[in-house]
């Protein structure tokens, strides 16, 4: 044995292995077998798989990250398998969806919700585009949500998007959860005007209650992201393809919001829930809205049905919006006056010209 190993220039252990093997299985035995050790100590049990398989089952829509998180929460005394363990067993199991190529977006401004850094500093409305339940039912879903939470407040199927519809579901998202600092929205209605001071009934009403209207720029929905990429999972859980009825809607909508809210873990919130991380605000909303008031020194006017004030022998126009409403004009020098409704800047009211020159203003603070 020893002049064979020395021959063949194996070590003595290696030829009386290859002997054994041989006589235990004959030719077949001298084949190459796999190192793969044959016991895994860290291996994923069967259960433990199919509870991965399961919660799969219940959040078709949900990543390695997010299910890995609720196997934790609901099974606490779990051995729990790494992301990349999740993942394979989805894939394994042929659950697991070819990622779409990411398109190239416009880059966005610098950090435009820096300010957004603690539960209610801004809340976030738009509503998502319409779509016809199988009746053939027209719904425009509003939705309402905290920027920095992510806390999903509101998501309403509406027959239109107006401020008459809008209001009744932001007064008991008020109601419940308090008054935001600032409404980030788009510009479009019942949010915003495409007059020159961009004020509705809607925003007037926001303002009045020491909200701040904070309207993106026109065609730069990035600025908003976090509430698109909501709505993106919204359309996908909820109305691909639409519900027979708008009853049958709302309640998609409904189980939506709760697991959204109390089950689907955020990346962006270190796999925590919206539920989790969410506060309500110390503001509360008001019974009676107080009158606006200003400083001492200021031309007041009253905005006339129209949405002009009287200034000297004749009219000037401020905004439809502010119909009954008080103003008030700043002086700035002999011919000219900041005009304020509340803490929101109108414009600048030019004497000579009669005429409000509306300011420039800044969406992205």
């Amino acid at each position: 044995m020893a002049e064979l190993c020395r021959f063949h220039e194996v070590t003595r252990a290696t030829g009386y292995k290859w002997v054994e093997r041989y006589e235990a299985a004959g030719l077949e035995g001298l084949a190459n077998y796999s190192r793969a050790p044959k016991h895994h100590p860290n291996a994923i049990g069967s259960d433990t798989e199919d509870l991965i398989i399961q919660l799969r089952g219940r959040y078709p829509s949900w990543g390695a990250a997010k299910i890995r998180r609720k196997l934790e929460m609901e099974h606490p005394g779990i051995r729990l398998p790494a992301e990349s363990t999740v993942g394979g067993i989805l894939h394994r199991n042929g659950l697991t969806v070819a990622k779409r190529r990411r398109r190239r977006h416009a880059r966005p401004l610098s950090e435009p919700l820096a300010h957004a850094d603690e539960p209610n500093a801004v809340w976030c409305g738009d509503y998502k585009g319409w779509f016809r339940t199988g009746d053939g039912t027209r719904v425009e879903p509003l939705t309402i949500s905290d920027a920095c939470s992510r806390f999903l407040f509101r998501c309403q199927g509406l027959r239109a998007a107006d401020g008459a519809g809008s209001k009744p579901v932001m007064e008991a998202a008020f109601r419940e959860y308090g008054l935001p600092c600032r409404m980030r929205t788009d510009n479009g209605a019942p949010f915003g005007s495409n007059g020159e001071s961009g004020l509705t009934q809607l925003s007037v009403w926001w303002i009045k209650l020491g909200i701040v209207p904070e309207r993106i720029r026109p065609g730069k929905p990035q600025e908003n992201g976090r509430h698109e990429r909501m709505h993106r999972t919204l359309k996908q859980e909820t109305a691909s393809p639409p519900a027979a009825t708008m009853r049958a809607q709302q309640q998609r909508f409904d189980r939506f919001r709760r697991e959204y809210n109390e089950e689907r873990p955020h990346e962006a919130l270190g796999l925590q829930t919206p539920a989790s991380v969410y506060r309500p605000s110390l503001r509360d909303y008001p019974e009676r809205l107080r009158e606006v008031e200003y400083p001492a020194g200021w031309e007041i006017r009253r905005v006339s049905r129209g949405g002009q004030m009287r200034w000297k022998s004749d009219y000037v126009f401020v905004a439809h919006a502010l119909d009954g409403e008080p103003v008030g004009l700043e002086p700035i020098d002999d011919e000219q006056w900041r005009v304020w409704f509340s803490f929101y800047e109108v414009g600048i009211l030019n004497g000579h010209k009669g005429k409000i020159q509306r300011p420039r203003r800044e969406t992205n603070e």
